[in-house]
């Protein structure tokens, strides 16, 4: 057997005879207090907690020495994950890939949209906008607002930008992932018209700076400080906002310092 461990025979019969070492019996006894403790908290507790437990009552004791205690024990925290992945949902925005990235930036107008919902705080509650922009010329060409974050709220904004724009087939509408517009209703419309749907990828909200970059300008330059009491407010002011300031006059830095209205003109 000394052979086969590699360790002389004085040096096993010296093992033999030590004994169990001081660390050693002190992980047993520590480790009864561990699985005592977490039998008390019914498995709910994980290795911060037993720590914090065996601290308030006197013992000193490293967490990393109870994670190990408590691994080697087999105990663990009772908990269970809240979000789950679905094969489903992986399967389903597999299909929804960011075709943005696949193609130049639009040269004309109606070639490429971009759609996104942002919170107002209205009294005590928020109000929902949602907003459509051609990213072409900048323009909003489609806007909505509710007091229901929905798809009643997208599918307002997305058809009073169809209804104003007549976009030919082939016009990319590109969103972040959230369920307004993974909604079978707005797939549904949107392949009905000859729309190609595009979305962020998982975890890159720049892939919608366009519309993320209009939202702040609107808070900085409208909402900021101003207290709404009611949907009839900002609905009015959204409107001379969007409709005649933002589109028609404002010199906007991305697009040579015109309004998203003189970029369009000079398409026609």
């Amino acid at each position: 057997m000394c052979l086969h461990l590699s360790v002389s025979r004085s040096g096993y019969y010296a093992w033999l005879q030590r004994g169990v070492s001081k660390h050693a019996r002190t992980d047993k006894i520590l480790g009864e207090r561990i699985a005592l403790l977490h039998k008390r908290s019914e498995g709910r507790y994980g290795s911060p907690k037993i720590h914090e437990a065996l601290k308030q009552e006197g013992v000193r004791v490293g967490k990393k020495r109870v994670a190990r205690l408590m691994k080697e024990a087999g105990l663990k925290a009772r908990v269970d994950r809240v979000y789950r992945r679905q094969n489903k949902s992986r399967a389903f925005f597999k299909g929804l890939k960011n075709r943005r990235r696949e193609l130049s930036k639009p040269s004309k107008i109606n070639q490429h949209w971009s759609s996104d919902v942002t919170y107002i705080r209205v009294g005590n509650k928020w109000g929902y906008l949602a907003v459509v922009i051609d990213l072409c010329s900048r323009k909003i060409v489609g806007w909505a607002l509710s007091n229901r974050l929905d798809t009643d709220l997208t599918m307002l904004a997305i058809t009073k930008a169809v209804r104003s724009r007549k976009p030919k087939q082939g016009l990319l509408f590109h969103t972040d992932r959230g369920r307004e517009y993974c909604a079978d209703r707005v797939r549904h419309y949107l392949s009905g018209i000859g729309v190609m749907q595009s979305m962020n990828r998982p975890g890159h909200c720049t892939d919608n700076a366009e519309v993320e970059s209009f939202f702040k300008t609107l808070k900085g330059e409208l909402i900021k400080d101003a207290f709404i009491g009611s949907l009839v407010q900002p609905e009015e002011k959204l409107r001379r906002y969007i409709d005649y300031f933002y589109n028609r006059t404002r010199l906007h830095g991305s697009i040579g310092y015109i309004s998203p209205i003189a970029i369009e003109k000079q398409q026609i």
